[in-house]
């Protein structure tokens, strides 16, 4: 099993936040839940181990994350 890895990683931060936003631009609430819940799926598919996703959620419904 591998451990979630929280430290930063990804060398442009900002312009991926952007990129996210942006592809929620015109869509409705609906849309956009929809967007995001592909989004998890096709990501956690790429990780590829259910206890590193299922420690993702965990740590994301703390309060304060």
């Amino acid at each position: 099993m591998s451990a979630l890895r929280t430290e930063p990683r990804i060398a442009d931060a900002d312009a991926l936040y952007a990129a996210l936003m942006d592809a929620h631009r015109d869509l409705t609430p609906e849309e956009s839940r929809k967007l995001d819940a592909k989004l998890v799926l096709l990501l956690a598919n790429h990780i590829g181990d259910a206890a590193v996703v299922l420690d993702a959620l965990r740590i994301a419904r703390q309060k304060g994350a």
